[in-house]
C-alpha cells in the first residue's frame, strides 16, 4: 500500500488515471445496484399485475374455478410457472403435495389484496379477490419462479454496466496517456539535444497548462546561452590579447639567441623559447576551441575529404619530416560530406597533429576514408602507444593528457575534435591498430554525407 501511495505521489499521470478509474467504478457500482433493485422491483410489480389481470378476467367473464380433483396434471406442465386459481378455503385433502395438486389450503380469513404465504414448505404470492358474484377467489403463483424471472431481468439491465465499465476504464487510461504525450515528447526532445543546441523549445503545440513550463525552459536556455557566449568571448578575447605579448617575447628570444652567451645561458634560453612556443600553441588551441563551440551557419555545399587531407598534410608535413615519420593517404577513395570546411580542417588537423606528436621517431601515420551506409568514415591511425581503454572516456576532456606522456601539448586537441563532431552530428571511435599487442591508435570519425 505504501508503494502505491509513493507511486501516486510521484506520477501525476498515474494519479489522474487512478482517481478517474476509482470515480468511474464507484459511480458504476452505485448505478448498477440502483438499476438492479429498480428492475427487480419492477419485475415483481409486473408479475403482480399478471395476478390482478387473471383475477379481473375471472370476474368479468363470470368464470368459476373448477372444483378440485385428484387427477394428476400432464407431465409437460411447468410446475413453477403455473398460476393457480381456486375458491378461498377450497383445498384438496390429497397428501401428494402442492406441486401435484391443483389447489392448496389457504386460510379463509384472508382479506382481499396481495399476500406472501408459505404453504407446504414453498412460498407463494397470492391475490385474494371478491368477485361480483360474491365468491372469494385466490390467484397464486410460486415465489421462487417469480424471483428467478425478476433476477434474470435485473441482471440483463445491469449487464451493460458490466461490459461498458471495463471498456470505459481502458478508454480513460488511453486518453490520459495521450494527454501526457506532449510532455513526454518535450522531455525526449530536450534530452536528445547536444550541449550546444540552446535554441528555444517549440511551445505552440503544447497544452495551455504546460506552455508556461516550456516558456520558463526557453528563458533558462536563453540565459545559459548568454552565459556560454560570454565565457567563449572571454576565452577568445583573452587568448587574442595574449598573442601579442607572446609574439613579442618570441621575437625578443630570437634576437637574444643571436647574441654571444655562455652555454648555460643558451640552454636556458632554449627552454624559455620552448615555453613561449608552448604558450602560443595553447592560445591557438583555445581560439580554435572557442570557434568550435560557437554556432555556425549550415554548410551550403559538400566538402571533399581528400581535399581536406591534402591541405592538412601541407601544413603538418614539416613536423612529420622532423621526426622522420612516414605519413600519407591510403587509397584513392574520396567522399563528400556536408560540413564546414573550417570544421573539417580543424578535426583532421588536430587528429594528425596528435598522431605525429605521439608516434615515435621513424614511425608511421596513415590517413584513409571509406563510405558505409550513406556516411563517410575518416580514419587516422598511427604506430604510437595508443590510448588505454581506461582513459578513453577522459581524453576528450579539456586539458587532459594521457598519463606518462612526455610530449608537449595543451590537451585540447581531442576536446576540439569532439566539440565539432557533436555539432555536425558526427561520431568518434577510438581503437587499437594492433588489438593483440594493444598498440597504435586508430581514430575514426563518421560523418553524414547528406544534408
Amino acid at each position: 500500500m505504501d508503494g502505491l501511495k509513493k507511486r501516486l505521489n510521484e506520477s501525476v499521470q498515474l494519479k489522474l488515471s487512478f482517481t478517474l478509474s476509482l470515480a468511474i467504478l464507484v459511480v458504476a457500482i452505485v448505478a448498477g445496484v440502483f438499476s438492479f433493485l429498480s428492475a427487480f422491483d419492477e419485475a415483481h410489480e409486473l408479475q403482480d399485475d399478471v395476478l390482478r389481470q387473471v383475477a379481473q378476467l375471472m370476474d368479468r367473464q363470470r368464470l368459476s374455478p373448477a372444483p378440485p380433483t385428484t387427477d394428476v396434471r400432464p407431465k409437460d406442465v411447468d410446475e413453477e410457472s403455473r398460476v393457480i386459481v381456486q375458491r378461498l378455503g377450497e383445498a384438496s385433502s390429497s397428501p401428494v403435495g402442492v406441486d401435484a395438486e391443483r389447489t392448496f389450503p389457504l386460510p379463509t380469513t384472508l382479506v382481499d389484496g396481495l399476500h406472501t404465504l408459505e404453504v407446504g414448505g414453498e412460498t407463494f404470492r397470492v391475490l385474494v379477490k371478491t368477485t361480483a358474484a360474491g365468491e372469494h377467489i385466490a390467484v397464486a403463483q410460486e415465489s421462487g419462479f417469480r424471483n428467478e424471472i425478476a433476477r434474470d431481468g435485473a441482471l440483463r439491465t445491469v449487464m451493460p454496466f458490466l461490459i461498458l465499465v471495463p471498456v470505459l476504464l481502458l478508454i480513460v487510461a488511453d486518453l490520459v496517456r495521450k494527454m501526457f504525450r506532449p510532455i513526454a515528447a518535450l522531455s525526449k526532445e530536450i534530452d536528445l539535444r547536444a550541449e550546444q543546441e540552446l535554441h528555444p523549445v517549440e511551445d505552440q503545440h503544447l497544452p495551455v497548462e504546460v506552455r508556461p513550463f516550456a516558456v520558463a525552459i526557453n528563458r533558462l536556455l536563453a540565459r545559459v546561452g548568454q552565459s556560454m557566449d560570454s565565457q567563449r568571448r572571454f576565452v577568445a578575447d583573452a587568448a587574442h590579447e595574449l598573442r601579442s605579448p607572446l609574439t613579442a617575447m618570441s621575437l625578443q628570444a630570437e634576437r637574444l639567441a643571436e647574441a654571444d652567451m655562455s652555454s648555460l645561458a643558451r640552454e636556458r634560453l632554449a627552454v624559455l623559447r620552448q615555453g613561449i612556443e608552448r604558450g602560443r600553441s595553447l592560445l591557438d588551441q583555445l581560439l580554435t576551441l572557442a570557434k568550435a563551440q560557437a554556432a555556425t551557419d549550415a554548410p551550403k555545399s559538400p566538402v571533399s575529404v581528400q581535399g581536406i587531407y591534402r591541405r592538412v598534410l601541407e601544413d603538418l608535413m614539416p613536423l612529420a619530416e622532423a621526426k622522420h615519420i612516414d605519413i600519407g593517404v591510403e587509397g584513392m577513395q574520396d567522399a563528400e560530406v556536408w560540413a564546414s570546411e573550417l570544421d573539417m580542417i580543424a578535426i583532421v588537423k588536430n587528429l594528425v597533429d596528435n598522431a605525429i606528436r605521439y608516434t615515435p621517431e621513424g614511425g608511421r601515420v596513415d590517413l584513409s576514408v571509406g563510405i558505409s551506409e550513406g556516411k563517410a568514415e575518416m580514419r587516422v591511425q598511427d604506430s604510437g602507444p595508443g590510448i588505454p581503454l581506461a582513459e578513453r572516456d577522459r581524453v576528450f576532456d579539456p586539458f587532459y593528457r594521457t598519463l606518462g606522456s612526455e610530449q608537449i601539448g595543451s590537451g585540447l586537441g581531442l576536446s576540439i575534435v569532439q566539440t565539432i563532431a557533436h555539432r555536425i552530428g558526427a561520431e568518434i571511435r577510438l581503437d587499437f591498430v594492433d588489438e593483440t599487442q594493444q598498440t597504435g591508435l586508430k581514430v575514426s570519425v563518421i560523418v553524414p554525407m547528406k544534408q
